[in-house]
C-alpha cells in the first residue's frame, strides 16, 4: 500500500502563541491515535525552532515551505537545504503555485531545489497544476507533463524519495475544489507517465490533492483510488478541522491499493 499523508501548509500564518496552541492540540490529538496515515505539518521559517522543540518526541513530522536552489552563499534572505535538516524538517515543498505565480519561480529553478533537496535528504513535496485558463484550454496535461520534465532530466530515481502534490491553482485559496473525479483523472493520468519511468515507481509514489480541501469533501476526495492524502492549506491552522480531515483519510487508508 502507498503511504498516505496529510500535509498541512500554514503559510505566512501565527504567531508564537497560536503555533504552541496548535500544535499541541495536534500533537494530543496524535498521542490517542494509531494509523500509518503521516502527518507533516509546514510553519514560517520562524517557527520551526519551536516546532521542533514542541514535536521532536512525537510521531508529528515538519518541513519547510521553500529552500534556496544555492547550498550556501551571498543570498539574503533565502534559507538553505541543510538550514531546514537542522531543525529537524524531513520534508520540503518545492514549486508550490503561489511560489511559482507571485514570485516567478521557474520549472527550471524547481527542479534545481528539488535536486538539492534530495542530495541534503530531504524529501520533496514537488507541487504542480494548471491554472483556470489552461484547464479551460484543455492544457491541462500538457501543463503537467511540462512541470515534471524537468525534474527528470536529474534521473528517474529522484522521484523515488518524493512526494507529488497536485494542486489545481484555480482551486487554491477560492473555495473552489475539483470535483473527485476530476481530481480522480488527474492523478491517474499522472500515475501513467510515472509508468514510462518505471511501473514500481508508478504504484509506489504518493499523489496527494491540494486544493481547498476541508473536512467537508475530504471523504470523497480521499476515496479516489489514485488519491494518496492532501496538501491542506486554510484548514490546516485549525486543529479540529485538521484532525478531522485526518481521521476521514486514515478510515480510508486500509481500502486502498
Amino acid at each position: 500500500m502507498r503511504k498516505q499523508y496529510i500535509v498541512g501548509n500554514w503559510k505566512m500564518h501565527g504567531s508564537k502563541t497560536s503555533v504552541a496552541e496548535l500544535l499541541n492540540k495536534i500533537a494530543y490529538s496524535e498521542q490517542k491515535e494509531q494509523s500509518n496515515v503521516n502527518i507533516v505539518v509546514c510553519p514560517s521559517y520562524v517557527f520551526l525552532n519551536q516546532t521542533q522543540m514542541l514535536l521532536n518526541k512525537t510521531k508529528l513530522q515538519w518541513g519547510g515551505q521553500n529552500m534556496a536552489a544555492e547550498p550556501e552563499g551571498p543570498y539574503t534572505g533565502e534559507i538553505s537545504a541543510s538550514m531546514l535538516s537542522e531543525f529537524g524538517c524531513q520534508y520540503v515543498l518545492l514549486g508550490h503555485s503561489e511560489r511559482r505565480q507571485l514570485y516567478g519561480e521557474t520549472d527550471a529553478q524547481i527542479a534545481k531545489k528539488f535536486s538539492l533537496a534530495i542530495r541534503t535528504g530531504l524529501t520533496p513535496i514537488l507541487c504542480i497544476g494548471e491554472t483556470l485558463v489552461e484547464r479551460q484550454a484543455n492544457r491541462t496535461y500538457a501543463v503537467l507533463q511540462t512541470q515534471l520534465e524537468k525534474i527528470v532530466d536529474y534521473g528517474c530515481d529522484v522521484l523515488k524519495q518524493a512526494i507529488i502534490a497536485y494542486e489545481p491553482v484555480w482551486a487554491i485559496g477560492t473555495g473552489l475544489t475539483a470535483q473527485p473525479q476530476q481530481a480522480q483523472e488527474v492523478h491517474q493520468f499522472l500515475r501513467e507517465q510515472l509508468n514510462f519511468l518505471g511501473k514500481d515507481l508508478a504504484q509506489e509514489l504518493p499523489i496527494l490533492y491540494g486544493g481547498s480541501v476541508k473536512a467537508s469533501n475530504a471523504e470523497a476526495l480521499f476515496q479516489m483510488p489514485d488519491v494518496d492524502g492532501g496538501l491542506i492549506g486554510g484548514a490546516s491552522l485549525y486543529a479540529a478541522e485538521f484532525w478531522r480531515i485526518y481521521e476521514i483519510l486514515a478510515s480510508t487508508a486500509g481500502h486502498r491499493v
